[in-house]
This record gives C-alpha cells, structure tokens and sequence, in this order.
C-alpha cells in the first residue's frame, strides 16, 4: 500500500515541477501577454495579428489581382509565335512536256513572329471593364473595413468582460469575507449563548450560498482572457492550463456619449462598409448587364508586328522571309443560337436582385441602429439609477450591525443588507460593463468603428 505521506511528497513534486514548466514557458512568452495592456494595446495587437483581420487582408490582396484581370481588356497584349512543321506528304505538279515538274512546298518549314494587338471596339465592354475594376477595388476596402471593424468591436467586448470579470471577483470576495465574518461573530454568541444554534446554520448556509458565484465569477475572469488572447492572435502554451497572466490597465467607466437616433440612423446609412460593400456589388452588376449587352455588337482589334518564315522555293532552312505586318480583325456572331439574349437575361435579374439586397441590408442596419440606441438608452439609464445605490445598502448594512449588536435588530436583518450590498455592488459593475458593450455597439452599427482602408497597389 503506498504509504500517505509518499504520496504527499510526490504529488507536491509534480505539482512544482508542473509550476515551474509553466513560468520557464512564460518566460519565452510576448511581451503584451506579460505586460499591462491599455485597450488601445490591444486594438492595436488585433489589427496585426488578428486570424480574420489578417485573412481579410488577404482577400483584399485578392481583389487587386481581380481588379488587374479586370482591366486586361483595355490593355494591349504582345504575343511571340512560333513553328516548325516537317511534312512527307509532298505533292509534284507536272507541267506539259518538255518543262519538268515543280514543287510548291518543302518537306521542312518554319515560321516565328511577335504581333501586338489592341481591342478597338468591344460593344461597350471595355469601359464597363474599366469600371468595374474601381467598384471591385472599392467594394474589397468596404470588406476589409467590415472584418476589422467587427473585429475591433469584440475585442472592446472581450475587454470589458475581463474589467467586468475582475470587478464581479472583488465584489463577490468581499461579500464572502463579510458573511465569514458574520459566521465566526455568530459562532462566538452561540458560545456565549446570546443567540441560538439557529443563527449558526444561518450564517452557514448564507456563506455557502456566496461562494458558488466567487467561484462563477473567478471562472468568467479566466474565460475572458482566453477569449481575448484569442483573438489578439495569440496560441497559449498548452502548459498553460490555469490562469493565464494577462494584466489589463483599463478600468470601467460611463464617459458621456451623445447621440440623436435620426442623426445615428442617417450615419450609419453613409458609413456602414456593409452598405458601400452592396452598393458597390449593385454598381457591378448593372455593369454586369452592359458587357453581357456587348456581344450583340461586333468585336474590332488592330494588331500590328513583324514575322519571318523558311522560303517555301529553298530546302535551305536558313533562307528565310521576313517583314512587317498590321491590319484590322473583327468578330461578329450574327446569331449565336440565344446565348447573348439569355446572358443578358441573367444579369438583369442579378442586378436586379443586388438591387433588393441593398434595400433590405438598409433595412436591417436600421433595425439593428435602434436596437443598439435602445440597449444603449437602457444601459445609461440603469446606470444612472444605480449611482448612490451601493452608499445606501452601505449604510444600510452599517446600521442593521449596529441595531443587531445593541439587541433590537435581528440577524435576518443584517444578512439582508449583506446581500443587498452584494447586489448593489455587482449591479453596478454589470451597467458600467453594459454601458461600455452598448456604446461599443453603438458606434459599430453607425460605423463609427470601421478604420479608413487604402489599397495601395
């Protein structure tokens, strides 16, 4: 049987060794996970790091290669060719006698030459080409500015659930104090015999009943954290499964903001990217329409080079012909079987539907800007009834100790007052927080959240 005191001695070692795995781990770690961050650390930490962020980027990469492809059209093309052809099939043509028979082509032959060629007229379809390459570049940015803005606002979040978080702690480890407290006093007039044995279990179960929610409250700080590591872009060490030693220096506070609902609705219209991102889509697909429209008309290119070929009258290979060579081509399908018309037919309809989508997406950024001025109005407004309510239940408790130490009041009294302290206490911190989410959301659906983009290239 393995012996007690053994297996103290080598849990204890697994335990240290299985801590200082942990600090030697964290000593490697960033510097922003070690140190305080302000909340425009990590704003700023996300927009380097951040997985959407960064494969929005890439998207919006993307979406320049798509806008070079675009604008090919209007582009000259240069072109290099080439041929060598050996051929056995070789064909006399037998004059009338006496005069021999003449060949007209060389079992081995070739041909090489450069041609540039520029599209002249394509129905319309180069300048629709043109400008659809803006409308996509533009519409890549407005993404871009959504991912990041979406991004950002759930950072602030993430950030003012940990403040959140860390505040509930205090909250709920003070209220647990004070009903130990008011436990180890009950105990002692228990002893004295001042009070009965019913008190003691009072208190008991009152200090029982506190601890599950500093449990709940300590396991929200340390999902937090998690979640904001997460999307700052950072993979934890897997040895790493306690807390993790993220210090923020951000404190929840109720700056005043103010805004009128007409003037947020008439900003969000104008910055949401979501919104320029559709409008932008709309734009393409009625040029969509145009360039289907452009096959009903001819397609005229001028091309122009210089070529060289083997003599069709030498077998000398090294004999060759060579000169200049430009001219006009066109392309024009009289009747292509209703393809054109049913092309056409298509991109009506999906602009037609862009057009829907715009209409509706307004709609919906509407609903969601008076959503979040409503949440935003409730969370003031709680906020502003919850200013002196925590000196009041402080005082509250001052005075239900006193009555109890002088004999004319109870202990229901006082642990009532310590409760609603404890209420008092975390429904403060909880509106500060929702303030702070209502305000962040608030700005993310006017637009204000979204950080002008450039594409440079």
């Amino acid at each position: 049987m393995l012996n007690p005191r053994s297996f103290l001695t080598a849990l204890l070692v697994a335990t240290t060794g299985l801590h200082a795995a942990e600090t030697n781990q964290l000593a490697n770690a960033p510097d922003w996970l070690t140190k305080p961050l302000s909340l425009a650390d990590c704003l700023d930490l996300a927009l380097k790091q951040n997985s959407a962020i960064l494969k929005g980027k890439s998207d919006l990469e993307a979406a320049y290669g798509v806008v070079v492809q675009t604008r090919a059209i209007a582009i000259p093309k240069l072109a290099a060719t080439g041929n060598y052809q050996f051929n056995d099939a070789i064909e006399n043509l037998q004059l009338p006698p006496p005069a021999p028979s003449v060949t007209f082509q060389q079992d081995q032959s070739w041909s090489s030459g450069i041609r540039v060629v520029q599209s002249i007229y394509e129905g319309g379809r180069i300048r629709s080409s043109l400008k659809s390459a803006k409308l996509t570049r533009e519409q890549a940015i407005h993404i871009y500015q959504t991912v990041i803005a979406d991004t950002l606002t759930d950072v602030r979040i993430a950030y003012y659930d940990i403040l959140t978080a860390a505040e509930q702690i205090v909250v709920h480890e003070a209220s647990v104090k004070l009903l130990a407290r008011e436990l180890e006093d009950t105990r002692r007039r228990f002893e004295a015999g001042t009070v009965p044995r019913f008190n003691v279990l009072r208190a008991e179960v009152e200090l029982a009943n506190a601890q599950p929610r500093l449990i709940r409250a300590k396991n929200g700080y340390r999902i937090a954290k998690n979640t904001l590591s997460n999307l700052l872009g950072y993979n934890l060490p897997k040895e790493v499964w306690e807390d993790i030693p993220l210090q923020l220096t951000g404190k929840l506070d109720a700056g005043p903001y103010q805004i009128q609902l007409p003037a947020a609705i008439a900003q969000a219209m104008a910055k949401r990217p979501e919104l320029a991102a559709l409008r932008q889509a709309e734009l393409l697909r009625k040029e969509a329409v145009t360039s289907a429209r452009s096959t009903y008309q001819p397609s005229v290119q001028a091309f122009g080079g210089y070529g060289w070929r083997s003599s069709q009258f030498s077998d000398d290979l090294s004999r060759d012909v060579a000169g200049w060579n430009a001219g006009l081509q066109l392309n024009w399908d009289l009747f292509d079987g209703f393809l054109t018309r049913g092309k056409v037919e298509e991109a009506k309809a999906r602009y037609q539907r862009a057009q829907y989508e715009v209409e509706d997406s307004a709609r919906r950024i509407e609903l969601e800007v008076r959503t979040a001025y409503s949440n935003f109005i409730e969370a003031e407004e709680v906020l502003e009834s919850q200013k002196k309510v925590v000196e009041e239940a402080e005082e509250a408790l001052r005075l239900a100790n006193a009555r109890a130490e002088a004999g004319t009041g109870t202990q229901l009294d006082v642990l009532s007052a310590q409760t609603a302290l404890t209420e008092a206490r975390s429904t403060q911190v909880q509106g500060l927080h929702d303030y702070d989410v209502a305000r962040a959301r608030l700005e993310r659906a006017i637009g204000d959240s979204a950080p002008q983009v450039e594409l440079t290239k």
